[in-house]
């Protein structure tokens, strides 16, 4: 399976690069929002793992883009971030993700089983 991890923080984005390599899939990173958008049509992602809070373009407006594209149809977006307030999760709901993890609890194999659920739609 091939996923795209969009996160700004550098240990986070290579802490889950590495354990989800581990696992056997491939993957492609990128440090904000702009570059992950660009990423999305050049990597053609099964699956992107979100975060909310960066740079140049939040995970919201990633989402925002990939909606207005059509691409949130055919991709699953996992928001993984530590925004966790109901309004949050039902915003990035709205734009189009399909899931959410709260990152302030994290569990890989729960992650990881969101993943694959949600990677082989």
């Amino acid at each position: 399976m091939k996923v795209l991890l969009i996160e700004d923080d550098t240990f986070f984005r290579g802490f889950y690069a590495t354990k989800l390599k581990e696992k056997g899939m491939e993957i492609e990173t990128a440090a904000d929002g702009e570059e992950g958008l660009l990423k999305i049509t050049a990597f053609n992602p099964d699956l992107v793992l979100l975060d909310i809070i960066m740079p140049k373009k939040d995970g919201f407006e990633v989402l925002a883009s990939m909606k207005e594209s059509g691409l949130t149809v055919t991709i699953p977006v996992l928001v993984f971030s530590t925004l966790g307030q109901e309004k949050d999760v039902e915003k990035a709901r709205q734009l189009g993700a399909r899931g959410y993890v709260n990152k302030s609890f994290f569990d890989f194999d729960k992650l990881y089983a969101r993943i694959m659920e949600l990677g082989t739609k």
